[in-house]
């Protein structure tokens, strides 16, 4: 896959605690930090005090020895169903993130998607320098987000059924 394919990542868990307490977990940028591997946390911008479409927040990451921050646009917003933001700039995104709710009998269906691109980024910066290696680099990549998807959801898993 290369990165005018529009790579994206999907992971889901089911998760024994309301969509609403699910929610608040998601909402909330410093848990979010302690159950990533990448991302470290973060916090809002402009006096904002939680996701609401137009919300801007900066974001903590670390991979390895390197670290940088990202400043993010929340571009959906239902309370108890859809959070998502889109990385840098909203109309040229470095990616775009988003969480989906569902009800799923007492519990929580939540699927974590991310779309890599279009706009510049990390990444793209990686391509542009051995380009040749494109899709073994955007590979490794998705690979990478997939594991750490997985590890962040267990983590709000772990979180939400301990306060059902």
């Amino acid at each position: 896959m290369r990165m005018q394919d529009g790579p994206t990542v999907e992971v889901e868990i089911s998760v024994e605690a309301t969509p609403a307490r699910v929610w608040e977990l998601v909402g909330d940028l410093a848990l979010m930090g302690e159950w990533s591997p990448e991302y470290q946390g973060g916090n809002w911008l402009d006096g904002a005090a939680g996701p609401a479409v137009g919300s801007r927040f900066k974001g903590r990451n670390r991979r390895g020895d390197r670290a940088w921050e990202s400043e993010s646009t929340v571009i959906e917003s239902v309370p108890g169903q859809v959070l998502a933001w889109a990385v840098s700039d909203p109309d040229n995104a470095a990616a775009t993130w988003r969480f989906d709710l569902q009800s799923e009998g007492s519990g929580t269906r939540v699927r974590q998607h991310v779309r890599l691109g279009p706009g510049p980024s990390g990444l793209t910066a990686r391509i542009a320098e051995v380009p040749d290696r494109e899709e073994d680099i955007v590979a490794a990549r998705c690979a990478e987000i997939r594991r750490n998807m997985q590890a962040t959801l267990e983590g709000l898993k772990a979180a939400a059924e301990q306060g059902a």
